[in-house]
Order: structure tokens, then C-alpha cells, then sequence
């Protein structure tokens, strides 16, 4: 195949993204344009795949359809990671929640669910997991799976490890997982407060009312009126003082601001005021 044909050019981005729109019903419009571009690059690039290679898989093969929507939306993840927002949710946001009876937490974009199992553990080293139900959701059926399944390369646990250690615990890591063979499960006893779904944060709607809210270098992803909307749609599932939490490169608009007291500058963590 001919080098020059691997790359996608602004404009044709928007006819694929009319395309799919039309063929499957799931719109990018969206998204970011240039994050988009990138990622559609390098899947034709690493799969060798022309343009009209591409739209060939993407009208004929459904399954190709699921794969490519894992590789254009799949985020990195990891556990406990940026340790130090973690300290702070366990100085600053755990603390106001000891009084409540029931403590609902929202992961969303929890890809392969790494990101909310630390959270359960996070509020378990606090004994209050009994009390808290944990919602992940995302977009992808597939990683939505994974997450369920809870099951974890065992060489990746080591930097898990270090990375729950730097958030101040006096447990391990190790007292949350099965380690066998190369792999290691997510206790039962972690799992049974935890629900995957699938949530669309473009089009869908507000489906509970939730004291935390997680939703970390997502929005990135995302064009400046999504961006709105999204935190909007989060501001809308909010109880009244309950806390959003966002990653490291994001942060709310001075027009959103108004509406959310800063808890955590530098870890972005905020408390809506009403």
C-alpha cells in the first residue's frame, strides 16, 4: 500500500464522520476533531489500511465496527492513578461524606474499570464501602466487560502497587486481589457494590443522583460544546454538595465555576453549592 494513504486529512475526517453517523448511528461530531484525527491515523497506519480500506471494514463487518470503536475512544488507564488526587479525595472529600447512609459514586468513562476499583478501595480503607454503591460506565460493550471481569496483568499490579502506597494507606494493594498465575482478580467482596453500564456522556442523560462524580482526562477527548454539556449533564446528577472530580488537564470554565466551590485546585476536585 502506498505510505501516503495511511493519513486522513481534516476534511475527510468529516465525511467519515457523516459516515459512520449514517451507517451505524453513532455520531463523533463531538469529539475533538484533532484527537479524533489522530486516533484514525494511527489505526490506518498500524492496520496498513487506506481510507477507502477503512470505510470498506467499517460498512461490511460489524465486529470491525466494535474494534474500531475500542481503539478511537479506549483511554489509558491505570489504578490509583496520580496518587496524590487520590490523597486528596481521602483528605478532603471522604471526610464530609462520613454522615451520609447511602454514597453513590460515578466513574464515568471508566474504560477497563481500573479507575473505579480504586475508588472502592479507596472508601473500603476508610470503612465505608458497605455504605457506597459505585456506577462505571462507558461507551464500549467490550471494556465494559473487562471491567466486570476485574481480572488484571499481574506485572501491571506492581506499579498499581507503588501507586497505592504513595496515596498514604497502611494496606497493600495485595489485600484486594487473587493473584494467580500471571493475572490478578479483583476480590468478590470489592465487586458486589459495583455496577458497568453503558453511557453515552454525548447523548445521554442524567440516570441517578450521585455525591462523587469522576470523570479524569475524558473530557479532553471532547470539542468545547460537548465539554459543556457534559459538565452540565454532571452538575444536573449531582446531590446538592457533592463532589466532581476531573483529570489533571481539565478544569471548569469561569461561566461553569460560579456553581462549584474549589476543594482541590491543583487535583481538580470541586463541590457543587447549588
Amino acid at each position: 500500500m502506498d505510505q501516503s494513504s495511511d493519513t486522513i486529512t481534516y476534511e475527510q475526517l468529516a465525511d467519515l464522520v457523516d459516515f459512520i453517523r449514517n451507517v451505524h448511528g453513532f455520531d463523533f461530531g463531538d469529539y475533538s476533531a484533532a484527537s479524533l484525527k489522530r486516533r484514525v491515523t494511527r489505526i490506518m497506519q498500524l492496520q496498513r489500511l487506506s481510507l477507502f480500506d477503512l470505510r470498506i471494514l467499517l460498512t461490511n463487518d460489524p465486529d470491525y465496527f466494535e474494534n474500531f470503536l475500542v481503539e478511537v475512544t479506549v483511554n489509558v488507564t491505570e489504578m490509583f492513578r496520580d496518587p496524590l488526587f487520590f490523597k486528596s479525595v481521602a483528605t478532603n472529600v471522604i471526610p464530609y461524606l462520613r454522615s451520609y447512609q447511602r454514597i453513590k459514586v460515578w466513574n464515568a468513562g471508566c474504560s477497563t474499570g481500573e479507575e473505579l476499583y480504586s475508588y472502592a478501595i479507596l472508601f473500603s480503607e476508610e470503612n465505608l464501602y458497605e455504605r457506597c454503591f459505585f456506577y462505571g460506565t462507558d461507551i464500549n460493550v467490550d471494556v465494559l466487560e473487562y471491567a466486570r471481569n476485574g481480572i488484571y496483568d499481574l506485572q501491571k499490579m506492581k506499579q498499581y502497587s507503588e501507586n497505592f502506597h504513595k496515596t498514604g494507606t497502611i494496606h497493600t494493594l495485595s489485600d484486594y486481589y487473587t493473584a494467580k498465575y500471571d493475572a490478578a482478580k479483583i476480590n468478590h467482596s470489592l465487586k458486589k457494590n459495583v455496577l458497568f453500564s453503558v453511557h453515552n456522556l454525548a447523548s445521554d442523560g442524567v440516570f441517578n443522583e450521585f455525591q462523587v462524580i469522576s470523570c479524569r482526562n475524558v473530557l479532553i477527548y471532547f470539542n468545547t460544546d460537548l465539554q459543556k454539556r457534559v459538565i452540565e449533564l454532571f452538575y444536573n446528577s449531582l446531590a446538592n454538595f457533592g463532589f466532581l472530580c476531573l483529570g489533571s488537564k481539565e478544569t471548569l470554565r469561569s461561566t461553569e465555576i460560579g456553581r462549584f466551590k474549589i476543594i482541590d485546585k491543583k487535583n481538580n476536585i470541586y463541590q457543587k453549592i447549588g
